[in-house]
């Protein structure tokens, strides 16, 4: 359609308010009187019995309200529900055992955050200290030490998928090539951090929890669960303005469940900031995986099957919607690419860290790094260019839409046609001659390619992988993607949308605004957008969030038929009053029009005001007023099938991207000279928007592949816990950018739009860590770890001369 705001670079009505000083973040917030503080006395042992906790000198300190311990908890909650059958026994507070460092243990409610910590230095707790294990193949072993004893194992899901006949497909192979690779646990560092302010009230028997949360979705039920309370006496509010989550906010809900607790013991509302240590130590991060990864191809480098095997490390305990790192990606397993039979062993492990949660791109990043090198791998096995074996893999335009062997269905696109445009505008056979070049001259320079599908709108029936057909048998089939809007006019015509979407940054009340400003054939800046979202309010279910890039593909698409639906009711009163067929009306410039008949209109305020202030005009059975709610889901959101397939988005982007990058091989430091991408995300809705989200999740799978990781000693103790051990990149760090777009609007929208903004946090470390092996080329270096730190470098280039040394 011919579009006046939509697809247009409108800039973000958020920003006045965030650059000026006047955003609401939770901390700013003080929605009830009398609020005490709280602070967490968390454990200093990966893996320990809580033999005693002594709270009385504590409890006798000025100012402190309250001491709670695991004790209370398990007295008034129950364990969270997790979506494994694994019996994981995990409360908001330590009970009986911790299982990493910086677990929480006790809580202090006091007067202000200065006397609660004051009084977490006079808690006493008596711990016996117990072997720990933080790798994943030890903790995979018969020995390992056991973190619950109720499962009897480290495994807290394990699965086997198999699809086409891939014993068939490595058995007429001409070539296996295979690998293992190591991908780190890390996490999201917002700028704001988690931050809770809860309320019981027990006249109503309620609790009001008020936090910078990224839900609700499943987790408002999960939380309802735990607090043994109907899902309606748990309202559940989110400002907003919330600083950042990058899907780590997720994993606040423990905390949500445990200030709303601490809140009926202590009889007061109950606040909580966690600091920056807390966040790193104990909020939630991304999984580190293992996989092992084998292909079966063809002498012209076609790949015709596929084994994989991954482990996740959940952590210390399987939190929910864990393990969803491991399945999100499980309907694109096989990329962009066409590979029919494919086999895969998934294994969800528990270990002495943190538990994980989700994270920009979760599961994605994890996948593509040891698909995208192994590509890379079977070129240099064939001695051909990576190019021809990427172009010749790839899906092509006539196969859309395209089912993936797993079951995910491909809405549309032009991967060649997006790939090559890339390859043009990096001036690939230039950059080769270039490269030798260089390396005549001792500069060791390198590119790297990478092509991923970035699937956004996550179907809520993927989880449910993780069960078997049988299991999944025994209960309500889940499926769906469904996301709510309303958009509202007041009697003076002021036009109101309400989202529930939980935006973190994204800029979604814009993009709704200047939807409803196209629909309604009004100034987007006209329009109010209310982000705030409110479980007993908002138009929400339990699919609602702003996770799995869905607001373009979803959440857009709810605001659309809300405004769709308010169009048509003015629509059918300006018929009643104007007397003409309804196609020979048309909405433009705040009036309803007559085609071809100058003067024959009505004004747009006048019909709203006469849904309010005149409702005898309005057509036979039309309600007064104009409020209308809309559901959107897309029917390809099917439950799992009988053969463990499913489609686990509803559409599917495409990601091309290109990193040159210079390697000083006597320190091992890499220098990215540029980076280029191109994307396809269907329409675009606002395309200012989309290249600052391209942007962000670039800086952000730039961090994973070259500074970033969560890490811990082999006996479980956490060794990065403020930025002066956890690197992120800034601004100097970040490289010339090039983003361009190819839009192939997908069918199954009404705007046509995916999502996308996690595309290059998945393609980033695969792309980046082919560009730093193909820099090195001839030197028998093989990237399959990150980050990319210049010690790992380093060390990896000295490894391989010490064996070329030997070998000569």
């Amino acid at each position: 359609m011919d579009c006046k705001h939509i697809g247009k670079p409108m800039k973000r009505v958020e920003d006045i308010r965030l650059t000026s000083g006047r955003g609401t973040f939770i901390d700013d917030m003080n929605p009830f009187p009398n609020i005490h503080q709280a602070a967490i006395l968390r454990s200093p042992y990966p893996h320990a019995r809580i033999k005693e906790i002594r709270t009385e000198k504590a409890e006798r300190m000025p100012g402190v309200k309250a001491v709670i311990t695991g004790q209370d908890i398990a007295a008034l909650t129950n364990p969270f529900p997790v979506g494994v059958t694994a019996p994981v026994k995990y409360y908001s507070l330590a009970v009986d055992k911790v299982r990493f460092v910086g677990e929480p243990v006790a809580v202090v409610i006091a007067k202000n955050r200065y006397l609660a910590e004051d009084a977490l230095e006079a808690i006493e707790v008596v711990y016996e200290q117990l072997p720990a294990v933080v790798d994943i193949e030890k903790a995979l072993e018969p020995d390992a030490p056991v973190l619950h004893e109720e499962v009897g194992s480290n495994i807290a899901n394990h699965r086997h998928f198999h699809y086409g006949n891939v014993d068939e497909a490595f058995r007429q192979a001409d070539l296996v090539v295979k690998h293992t690779f190591f991908y780190p646990k890390y996490s999201a560092t917002p700028v704001e951090t988690y931050g809770v302010i809860a309320h019981y009230e027990p006249s109503e028997q309620q609790y009001t929890i008020w936090s910078n949360f990224h839900g609700p979705f499943t987790l408002q039920s999960v939380m309802a669960a735990a607090l043994r309370t109907p899902s309606n006496r748990l309202r559940i509010m989110i400002p907003k303005d919330v600083g950042g989550s990058y899907g780590i906010k997720s994993g606040v809900y423990p905390y949500m469940v445990l200030m709303a607790v601490a809140s009926r013991i202590a009889g007061v509302p109950v606040k909580w900031i966690e600091d920056r240590q807390e966040h790193l130590a104990a909020s939630s991060s991304g999984t580190d995986r293992v996989t092992w990864i084998e292909a079966a191809v063809k002498r012209d480098g076609t790949v015709t099957g596929l084994k994989m095997k991954m482990v996740d490390n959940v952590g210390g305990y399987v939190r929910a919607p864990e393990p969803a790192c491991l399945y999100r990606t499980h309907s694109n397993t096989t990329g962009p690419y066409r590979i029919r039979h494919l086999q895969m062993e998934t294994i969800a492990v528990m270990t002495n860290k943190s538990p994980t949660g989700l994270i920009r791109g979760y599961g994605g990043q994890q996948l593509y790094f040891p698909l995208e090198r192994l590509m890379h791998m079977i070129a240099q096995k064939l001695g051909m260019d990576p190019v021809d074996v990427i172009r010749k893999n790839l899906i092509r335009a006539e196969e859309f839409p395209y089912t993936t062997p797993s079951g995910g269905v491909y809405d549309s696109g032009d991967y060649r046609k997006a790939f090559d445009m890339l390859l043009d505008i990096v001036n690939y056979d230039e950059f080769r001659q270039k490269q030798k070049q260089a390396r005549a001259e001792g500069k060791y320079l390198g590119m790297g390619l990478a092509c991923i599908v970035e699937p956004s709108g996550s179907n809520m029936g993927y989880i449910t992988i993780a069960l078997t057909p049988e299991e999944r048998a025994k209960s309500l089939p889940k499926s769906g993607c469904a996301e709510g809007a309303t958009v509202s006019i007041d009697p003076m015509g002021g036009i109101t949308v309400r989202i529930s979407t939980t935006p973190t940054g994204q800029g979604h009340e814009t993009v709704a605004a200047q939807i409803v400003g196209e629909v309604l054939g009004v100034d987007p800046r006209t329009v109010k957008v209310v982000a705030e979202m409110d479980t007993l309010t908002s138009p929400w279910s339990v699919a609602s969030g702003s996770y799995s890039s869905r607001f373009a593909a979803i959440g857009s698409s709810a605001v659309y038929q809300a405004a769709r639906k308010v169009r048509q009711k003015l629509l059918h009163i300006a018929q009643e009053l104007l007397q003409v067929p309804l196609d020979q009306l048309v909405l433009e410039h705040g009036r309803i029009a007559v085609k071809d008949a100058p003067g024959r209109e009505i004004s747009l305020k006048r019909l709203i005001g006469s849904t309010h202030w005149n409702p005898d005009v309005l057509p036979p059975g039309m309600e007064p007023g104009i409020h209308e709610t809309a559901f959107y889901t897309i029917p390809a959101a099917m439950p799992p099938d009988e053969n463990d397939q499913v489609n686990g988005s509803v559409t599917y982007g495409f990601v091309a991207d290109a990193v040159t990058v210079e390697v000083d091989i006597e320190t091992g430091e890499v220098k990215i000279l540029d980076y280029t991408t191109v994307h396809d995300a269907g329409k675009l809705l606002n395309p200012l928007i989309v290249d600052g989200q391209i942007l962000g999740g670039l800086v952000h799978g730039l961090g994973g592949a070259m500074y970033e990781e969560l890490a811990y000693d082999r006996n479980g103790q956490f060794l990065s816990g403020s930025f002066m051990d956890y690197l992120c990149p800034t601004a100097p760090e970040i490289p010339p950018i090039t983003i361009k777009h190819l839009e192939t609007p997908s069918p199954l929208t009404p705007l046509g739009a995916k999502g996308l903004g996690e595309g290059n946090t998945m393609s980033a470390p695969a792309v980046i860590a082919n560009a730093v092996e193909d820099a090195l080329s001839g030197l028998g270096v093989t990237i399959d770890t990150l980050p990319l730190s210049p010690n790992r470098i380093w060390t990896l280039i000295q490894d391989a001369k010490q064996k070329m040394e030997i070998t000569a």
